[in-house]
Order: structure tokens, then sequence, then C-alpha cells
């Protein structure tokens, strides 16, 4: 009789993993090289959905049984790699203008000019003419712009072009004018009025705070209400259609956006890629309790759209020569960087936004910089107690030996573009040396002591294609390519472990790893499918790589149409 029972407990068990599945899926990728990011089940085959979520993750036998022909949407990935969705930890994502004067990897500062008579000629006197995104390293002269450049063809316009890292700006005369800024106006703290040597005249770039001095007199361009609207709401479409073509799913947005058009675009059924939107570092209570407002209407559990972290500022870039070091740069022995506030102000506006229960996000590039955050949010751990805050270093760029341990140490999480690095190598050693260089952008030496590090672009500082990031994660080498073993070599990582960065370190950041970015059961049908297997390509060809699926929630939002 015991035998008896037993075989039919047996027969049970066996017929429970051997039938057909009682849901059926609504989308199923089959043929698929997975790489999951989940260490429990590294790889896989195929991956079944269904609604918004992954329900199966294995092989195509397995797998088929969830296909009902009449309701399931079948993907053959034919061999093509399948990862998770790219989540971009920090990204200054918002609506794209049409009208900007885009200015990237341009090596001739002659090409500025240009551009700008092209875009005076089609605007009304007074218009503001806006662009950005030079790089004056990558110049052939490797000096700064200068007004001389604009001022000839755009006498009636006022023209603000941007460095590409958004922490200096030049502007035409017209703007120095009508801002009242002379050759006697002092700088502001923060900031520096960049003046020529022999003349003592503002050369028309402005770094950090002193851009808040300009004024730009623009006349208004003549626009309904309703072409205003139109205009911006196809601005938003546009982003996140560039966000869906290069396979990101998921957007922190460092500070403040529209939270008004993130839901009307939710509402519409047009967002295509989740959004995480915080506030602004402060201390002040009312604006506090105005942030918890915003975060139980955005609440965690949300998945399209929740309230992320609290963003300061406390110092610059290493492009600027603006970043907080604790020794002079080595090109401009006069300057250690520019402070965005004093110590004391930022542990003020720490102290209370921790005591808050709010995560925080400071920029930090320079080793004072970060040295600085580390030390603050240590004295909260101290005066508030200790809880899974998960504050972060917004860039963590330039750190020293003794700090890299502090990360792991305080659960600060390290949210790191590697562009930034293969931009910035050009200059970071003729700025500090190259033994300070040894803590730049230390991806391997962070992740060996335990910390935790999320990925990201700083778009549209940098580009937003997560390609450009992997290529540099794993060579460390500049756009073009180059010979030899990429810059500090040691700090290079894998292209699962990139991958991982960008996808379940992203998701860490914002306390999701428990159901997104890996491709497992339960987890949110976030997923993208690439035309070359980033696993074993060689380096060159990583940014050629692209996207030919992009699924978010289980729906397909982008797809490569291949006409026969």
């Amino acid at each position: 009789m015991r035998n008896s029972v037993l075989f039919i407990f047996l027969l049970s068990l066996a017929g429970l993993f051997s039938c057909t599945p009682a849901e059926k899926a609504d989308l199923v990728i089959l043929n698929g090289k997975v790489v999951t990011i989940d260490k429990s089940n590294p790889r896989a085959e195929a991956v079944a959905v269904v609604d918004d979520k992954i329900v199966a993750v294995g092989k195509n036998s397995r797998i088929k049984k969830y296909i009902d022909e009449s309701l399931t949407e079948v993907i053959d990935a034919a061999g093509r790699l399948v990862i998770p969705g790219f989540n971009d930890a920090h990204a200054h994502f918002g609506p794209l203008n049409p009208d900007y004067v885009e200015l990237r990897y341009i090596t001739d500062p002659a090409v500025i000019t240009e551009k700008v008579k092209e875009k005076v000629a089609k605007a009304k006197p007074g218009e503001l003419i806006r662009g950005g995104h030079w790089e004056h390293e990558m110049f052939t002269t490797r000096e700064w712009p200068t007004k001389e450049l604009i001022d000839e063809v755009s006498p009636d316009n006022p023209v603000a072009l941007s460095r590409a890292d958004g922490h200096s700006i030049l502007v035409n005369s017209y703007v120095i004018k009508n801002s009242g800024i002379t050759k006697n106006t002092p700088d502001p703290f923060g900031g520096e009025i960049q003046r020529d040597p022999e003349t003592g005249e503002p050369t028309g770039i402005f770094k950090e705070s002193a851009k808040r001095l300009l004024k730009f007199g623009a006349v208004q361009v003549e626009r309904t209400e309703k072409e205003n609207a139109e205009r911006e709401w196809k601005g938003y479409l546009m982003a996140l259609e560039k966000a869906r073509k290069l396979g990101v799913t998921s957007i922190q947005i460092p500070g403040t956006a529209d939270w008004e058009m993130y839901d009307k675009i939710l509402e519409e059924g047009e967002l295509t890629c989740r959004i995480d939107i915080g506030g602004v570092l402060t201390a002040d209570q009312e604006r506090l309790d105005e942030y918890d407002v915003l975060r139980m209407k955005y609440p965690p559990e949300n998945t399209w759209l929740r309230f992320g972290y609290l963003k300061g500022f406390i110092d610059g870039t290493l492009g600027s020569g603006t970043a907080l070091m604790f020794e002079p740069f080595s090109d401009e022995p006069d300057k250690t960087g520019l402070p965005q506030m004093t110590y004391e102000e930022l542990e003020e506006k720490v102290l209370a936004s921790d005591a808050a229960g709010f995560q925080i996000g400071i920029h930090a590039i320079g080793t004072k910089g970060n040295n600085w955050i580390l030390n603050a949010y240590e004295k909260a751990q101290e005066v508030n107690g200790e809880r899974n805050s998960r504050h972060r270093s917004e860039h963590a760029q330039l750190l020293t030996m003794d700090d890299l341990p502090r990360f792991a140490e305080l659960g600060v999480i390290a949210s790191m573009q590697p562009t930034h690095c293969i931009t910035d190598k050009r200059f970071c050693e003729k700025r500090i040396g190259i033994e300070r260089s040894k803590g730049a952008y230390a991806w391997r030496s962070l992740l060996d002591t335990g910390a935790k590090i999320a990925f990201g672009t700083d778009y549209s500082v940098e580009p937003l294609n997560p390609m450009e990031g992997l290529y540099a994660a794993v060579t460390r080498k500049d756009r073009r390519g180059e010979e030899g073993d990429g810059w500090f070599p040691e700090e290079k990582l894998s292209m699962e472990k990139a991958i991982e960065l960008y996808t379940l370190g992203s998701a860490y950041a914002q306390f999701m790893e428990d159901r997104k970015g890996m491709i497992k059961q339960g987890y949110l049908a976030d997923i993208v499918i690439t035309d070359k297997d980033l696993m074993s390509v060689p380096e060159r060809e990583i940014m050629k790589t692209t996207v030919d699926y992009t699924i978010v929630g289980g729906k397909i939002v982008f797809q490569v149409i291949v006409f026969m």
C-alpha cells in the first residue's frame, strides 16, 4: 500500500514538470543567447512573458510549451544576444530641441562659426541661438574657444553654446553686454569668468556659478500656445524614440523634471521608458515636505514613474578645470577647483535630507569633492543612525586610495558613466598627472572592495547610446581605437560585468533589484536583443552594435524591420 501511494505521488510530480503550462504567454523569445545577469541561471535559450512580467526562462523545449499559436507573439532571436534592458542611472533626459546647434566631436573651431552663421540666417533678430556639446580638448588647437569665433556672425542675436560637460558656456559679446559684465566684474563664489590675460576682458567663457550672471535678453519667438505645446510634446516623443532605439528601458533623471508631462505621456500610452525623477538636495523643511508629497504620489512600488533621489553639486568637472581637488591642477597650479558650497552647507543639507528618509546623490568629480560627500554621508550615519539609504556619488570620477574602500564601508553607490573615462583620458594626465590618474574611473578597484556601481551616460553630456559605455568599460580606449591594452587596463571590466552594472547595478541604485535588471522569473519584462554578440565580437565592433528589439513591460516598443 505504501509503495502504491509513493508511486502515485512520483507519477503526479513527473506530470507537474512535463505538462503544458496552464498559463499561455503573451510573448515568447526563442533561439536566443540569453545572458540573464541572474547568477543562479546565467544562460538560457528562451524567455516567456505574461502581461509585463517574465514567467519562465530556460531551454527552447520548455518555453515552447507556453506558446498558443492564436495568442502568443513569438520572436525568433536566431542566435542573437538577449539581455536585460539598459537602465541609465544618470541621464539628463528631456525633450529634444530641433533647433539646437549640435557641436559634438568637432575638431575645428571654425565649424562653430559656420554652424552659428547658418542658424542666425534663419532666426529673427534677438532670437536666442542655443547649442553645445563642444569639447575644446578635441580641437586641433586644444585651446578654449572665445567670443571672437561667433561675434562677427551674430551681431544681433544672443548666442549660448555649452561645453560638453555643461559646466562651462561660450557666449558672444551680445550676451556679455546685455548682462552688464565687464573686465571689472568679480568672479562669483564657485564660478569663474575667463579673461584675456593681456586685456582682462571676458573671453566669452563662463564657468560654473558664473553662468548665473548671464542675461540673454532674447526675443521670444512668436508661437501660439497650441504651437508651443505641440512642439514640446513632439520633443518628448523624439527623446523617447531615441531611447528605445538604443535599448534604454529605464532612466534615472538627476534632479527635477516635468512630472505633469510624463504623467500625460503615460496616460496617452506613449511612455516607452521607465522614469525616476527626483529633487534638489536641501535643508529647507518646507521643500522637503513638498518632496515628501511627491514621494507619496510616485512611490517606490510604482514601475513607470517613481520619485528618485535628491541631487546636489559639490564641484565642477575635470574638463572645465573646476573639479574640487586636494592638490592643485598640474596644468593650472594656482587652482584646485571650485566648490559649489562650503563643507558646512553640504553637511547641513545631507543631515536634513537623510533624516527625512530621502536617498541622496551628489555630483562629485574631484578627490576632495568625493571625500567631502563621503564624510557627510558618514556624519549622517553617526547622527541619524544607519539605514539602507544607498546614497550615491554621482560620477565618483577621481578618488584617493584612502577613499576607495569607504564606498563599501558606508554603503555608498558609485554612480559612474564609463564614457567619461574615454573622453577625459585625453587630458586627465595633463590636468592631474599620472599618479593621481590611477584613481580615475576606478571601476575594478571599487568592485574589489565590495562597492556597488551603477552605470549610466550623463546624457546629454555624453551620448545616450549604451554601446559606447560598454566599449569604454571593457577597453578604456578612445573611440577611434588605439593600440595596446587601454588606459590603466587593470581597471577594465569583462563585457558581462559591464552589462550587469548597466542593468542590475542601476536597478540596485534605485531599490529595484528585486524586480528589474535580470531576465528572471517574476521580473519586469524589459529586454533587449542586439544584432551582434557583444560577448564575443572584437572590440572595434562593440560601438557598431545596434538594437534589433527593445521590449518594455512585455511590449515590443522598437524593432528593426527587415524588408525581404
